[in-house]
């Protein structure tokens, strides 16, 4: 059990994660359950197996899981616990110890025969690097490309495309669309264009919703008021408390703003698709 699938397992939704679980489909359920049943560590006669750290002295079965698989709060732990140096610089059990977690460059990091750590950057076009027991023989090979950046571009597109944008506010929507546009590839650039329209044609749409409740609330009687799905917005129009500012604080949101179009006989669009 490492930090991602640990994410997945307690439903943490980092990039990373939107990405598989978009890439798993319909067996991501399944996989998930499959995490689950992950263990934080492996011991034998030979070697300790960790995906991340470990607290030097302490026995495996007692170990944080935070520090075992490399959560943050596992890593702030250790930061706390060995500032400026690494945990495995006080590891001084004779069998030896094997963790990933932390790139250690192109080669493992490799001390007395006992510490070993081989992640070798595979996921950024380095190395992949095995240990075999119980000779404790080390192979390495080439990735074949920097399969991090590569995926980080192919599936941002249909990441952003997940996210609740009804549900944002209007100024996290601006933000993240200031956020995602740089660096982007032309096709994500232009989804991000037409939802910034989107969601500055919703907000042109206020003037409009405010005369729609004036002109309903001026045809209805109270009782009809009432039972109209606009209630509380008509009968601040009959009062004379609705304007577009007003309505806009009643609205901080496209979802919102959607259904007080419904409401109103009105038809809004979603987001693009």
């Amino acid at each position: 059990m490492g930090n991602h699938e640990r994410k997945h397992v307690r439903g943490i939704f980092s990039y990373a994660q939107e990405i598989t679980r978009l890439q798993l489909g319909d067996r991501y359920a399944e996989t998930v359950d499959w995490m689950r049943t992950l263990p934080y560590y492996f011991e034998n006669e030979h070697v300790r197996v960790i995906h991340a750290a470990m607290l030097p002295g302490v026995p495996l079965a007692d170990q944080k899981e935070e520090i075992l698989c490399g959560s943050t709060s596992g890593e702030r732990e250790l930061t706390t616990l060995f500032p400026g140096e690494h945990w495995h610089d006080h590891y001084a059990d004779a069998k030896p110890v094997v963790f990933g977690h932390h790139v250690t460059g192109r080669q493992p990091m490799i001390r007395d025969d006992r510490i070993f750590g081989l992640d070798t950057g595979a996921c950024h076009g380095w190395n992949l690097t095995a240990l075999c027991l119980p000779e404790h023989t080390v192979h390495s090979v080439s990735a074949h490309a920097d399969h991090w950046s590569k995926v980080k571009v192919e599936w941002q597109l249909p990441v952003l495309k997940t996210k609740p944008w009804r549900d944002f506010t209007w100024p996290e929507l601006a933000e993240a669309i200031a956020r995602y546009s740089p660096g982007s590839d032309p096709a994500t650039r232009s989804w991000l264009g037409n939802l910034e329209k989107w969601a500055a044609d919703l907000r042109s749409s206020l003037p409009t919703l405010a005369a729609a409740a004036h002109r309903i609330a001026g045809e209805l009687t109270k009782e009809e008021m009432r039972r109209h799905p606009a209630a509380r917005f008509l009968f601040q129009a009959r009062n004379g408390r609705l304007d577009q500012t007003s309505l806009a604080k009643q609205c901080p949101t496209p979802g919102r703003t959607i259904d007080l179009a419904a409401a109103l006989g009105r038809s809004l669009p979603e987001p693009p698709v």
